[in-house]
């Protein structure tokens, strides 16, 4: 590493020229990234994916459809309503993408009172449509008490796109300046403040551009916008401040080139092993197979890999062209370390190390409480912002139009399958003892079946129907339910939307013998799968994360003791974090309507956290570590430790909070509950854990924290005073 360093200072111009180059070519994709992102990342390729794709191929199921809801006020007639919206859709006639256009014009219960809508259905996904949004957008002319707004599954995801992007831009026009007074106060300089901001935005940029060519492998969700941002921001900003910092206290007593290879040493090892933790705990999202986590743990990972080369090789080229310029423009003198707060503080917690110690683990543990109430929900409309039209028309829509009873929400869809045609008597003798197991179940409320569309009950009756009828009448009920060797049952629950009951309810019974094969698919089983599949992997990818962070922390410190109480306490701090999100945003404090928490939220905050948080252990240790080796006393090596770098884990930690806290000040709900758990983490970090217990810790357990297997730090600490 030392070389490295002395390498980096002959040929900075030439790194440098290297890196500009890159800048400007992946700068340019960076801005093209928002073009290919589409969706919330929920997709999974289980069985409601192949049920969704039997009602497409052979029930003729539109593959996404656009609501248009109307409105008019007290001022407004009837009749003028009606010739508003007939206008609309006579303007309707040349657009010919859609596959169906239905009118409220057409069809009885599609107006009431102040409202009204219509529909329009497309052989395209939902994140295909934007030229077609563009078009219709153009088509709504709104006039005096009467108003057109669309909605629905691709409007929806669009306005999310719009949200997210606007959210960035908010987040960082709160976070950056903030996060550069911050700066001022650590560095005390102008020029040393400023270039954790500049590895920042190079870091962001690069990996936005090394992203945009996933897109051409896998599916980006729009959340990608936010995440990589938010991680990239915090923890190359963090590299850089330890860098820096270690890179001023080097150049007081060495030449330039010296203090750079010292520092890519000392700093860059502490780089290297805490940006392998992010990186170990963002690749955990691995083992889930749904794309938001797979997206996540790639931008992520991405965003880790260039901001650990960009603190390596970038920053060190930097500060060599800068040289002892990094001090001009100082503001702040600094204070000598030994009267410092940090100092004192830390004289004052390894005095009291027993006490310390119990009131942290109190305040850790009252801040669980909570957390036996949480309820976790998939993202849907609510994620955005409340005055968004879309999502405000939905509303409306379901309130005046939807029946209760029946919401696609509380609807289990099922798509029996036989070897020969579905109107055979015996496979409609199977399908109405089905029908009647099922109306048998509490939970079940309604069936829309062959037999409730056509008022037959008996099977004989319904079979002579079907086989020797007037089948032009039944035409529009054999096309809907019955296509060849299929058909379609729409089971509608008791339950409320959202409901673990109803996901159990469908797992149960996709596991039974129906006596025809069948397939289930609706909003249920979606999240009964998204559910399943977070429950079942996540544990493994958290099992990875603690295994290889232990196996990291032990090789880097050569300590068993370190590691073990650096998981643990993490992992209370994070139950300490949850509980705490649950008291704020799910029994709503604050002023902040209730609403459950995110479903990616622990997953996410749990696997961030718990990199970047060792950011920090790594940090710390590596230098109480080195005064360990010069001193042989493990009380005053966990002192000089905090005193020489507590200043800066407190200001990295300060702009982590600030950058990822920002985002609780923007409107996509997801996002902000993920900001603001970061920030609740990261600080609960920086202060109970990383002031009080670490250093309490350290106290009572005294030499015993160096324990490895034999490994004798008394021997390193007696050849370090041996004379050369």
């Amino acid at each position: 590493m030392q070389k490295l360093g002395g390498y980096i200072y002959r040929y900075r111009k030439s790194v440098l020229l290297i890196w500009v180059l890159i800048i400007l070519l992946l700068g340019f994709f960076a801005l093209r990234l928002p073009t290919v992102l589409s969706g919330n990342g929920f997709e999974y390729k289980g069985e409601y994916n192949q049920t969704r794709k039997l009602l497409e191929q052979d029930f003729g199921h539109p593959k996404s459809s656009i609501i248009i809801v109307f409105e008019k006020d007290k001022t407004v007639s009837n009749e003028d309503f009606r010739k508003f919206i007939q206008t609309y859709f006579d303007r309707l006639n040349d657009f010919d993408d859609a596959n169906q256009i239905i009118s409220p014009m057409d069809r009885e219960g599609m107006v009431k009172n102040y409202y009204a809508y219509g529909i329009l259905t497309f052989n395209k996904n939902a994140e295909s449509l934007g030229k077609e949004i563009t078009e219709l957008k153009t088509l709504l002319q709104n006039k005096p008490g009467l108003k057109a707004t669309m909605t629905g599954e691709p409007i929806i995801v669009q306005d999310l796109n719009t949200a997210s992007q606007e959210d960035l831009a908010k987040a960082e026009m709160i976070g950056l300046p903030i996060a550069l007074l911050v700066l001022i106060l650590a560095f005390g300089g102008l020029i040393a403040a400023s270039l954790p901001i500049v590895i920042g935005v190079v870091s962001i940029l690069c990996t936005m551009g090394t992203v945009y060519f996933f897109s051409y492998r896998a599916d980006l969700s729009i959340f990608i916008l936010n995440i990589v941002p938010m991680i990239g921001l915090a923890l190359s900003i963090d590299f850089a401040l330890l860098f820096i910092n270690r890179y001023k206290e080097e150049l007081t007593s060495k030449s330039i080139e010296a203090a750079l290879e010292t520092t890519v040493a000392t700093a860059g090892r502490a780089i290297i092993f805490s940006g392998l933790c992010v990186f170990i705990g963002l690749s955990a999202l691995w083992f889930i197979k749904i794309d938001i986590f797979q997206n996540v743990a790639l931008g992520g990972m991405t965003v880790v890999l260039i901001s650990a080369v960009c603190a390596l090789t970038f920053l060190p080229a930097l500060l060599g062209l800068l040289g002892h310029k990094i001090n001009r423009l100082s503001i702040f003198h600094s204070v000598d370390k030994q009267r410092s707060f940090w100092y004192r503080f830390a004289k004052f917690v390894m005095k009291r190390p027993v006490l310390m110690s119990v009131a942290a683990l109190t305040i850790l543990l009252a801040g669980l409480i909570p957390l036996k109430q949480m309820v976790l929900a998939i993202p849907g409309t609510e994620s955005l912002p409340p005055d968004y039209p879309s999502r405000t028309a939905l509303e409306i829509y379901k309130d005046h139009f939807d029946n209760k009873e029946k919401r696609e929400e509380k609807k289990v869809t099922i798509v029996l399958e036989s070897n020969g045609s579905m109107v055979e008597k015996h496979n409609l003798v199977k399908v109405n003892q089905l029908i009647h197991k099922l109306e048998k179940d509490p939970l079940v409320n309604a069936i829309n079946s062959p037999f409730s569309a056509t008022g037959l009950k008996d099977v004989n009756q319904l079979y002579q129907v079907l086989t020797y009828g007037n089948k032009t009448n039944l035409s529009p009920v054999i096309d809907y339910f019955i296509r060849d060797n299929k058909m379609l049952l729409e089971v509608y629950l008791k339950t409320e939307e959202h409901s673990a009951k109803a996901r159990q309810w469908v797992s149960d019974w996709s596991k039974k013998d129906l006596g025809l094969q069948a397939s289930f698919g609706g909003s249920i089983k979606f999240e009964q799968e998204i559910f399943a599949e977070i429950y079942k992997k996540a544990p493994k990818g958290l099992l990875m994360i603690i295994i290889s962070t232990f196996v990291i922390l032990m090789a880097a410190f050569r300590s068993i003791l370190i590691p073990l109480k650096a998981i643990l306490m993490n992992i209370l701090s994070l139950g300490c974090t949850f509980g705490i999100l649950v008291w704020i945003f799910q029994q709503g404090h604050f002023g902040i309507t209730p609403v459950d928490i995110a479903l990616i939220l622990p997953v996410f905050v749990f696997t961030l956290v718990f990199g970047l948080s060792m950011d920090y252990e790594v940090f710390l240790i590596a230098r109480i570590q080195e005064f360990y080796l010069k001193t042989g006393d493990n009380s005053e090596a966990t002192i000089a430790g905090l005193t020489f770098t507590s200043k800066i884990i407190t200001s990295a930690a300060a702009i982590m909070i600030v950058v990822t806290g920002a985002f609780a000040f923007t409107g996509v709900m997801p996002v902000k509950q993920l900001g603001v758990g970061i920030a609740i983490a990261i600080f609960i970090d920086a202060t109970i854990v990383r002031m009080v217990l670490v250093p309490a810790l350290m106290k009572l357990l005294g030499d015993w924290n160096w324990w490895f297997f034999g490994f004798d730090y008394k021997k390193q600490f007696r050849m370090k005073k041996k004379p050369a």
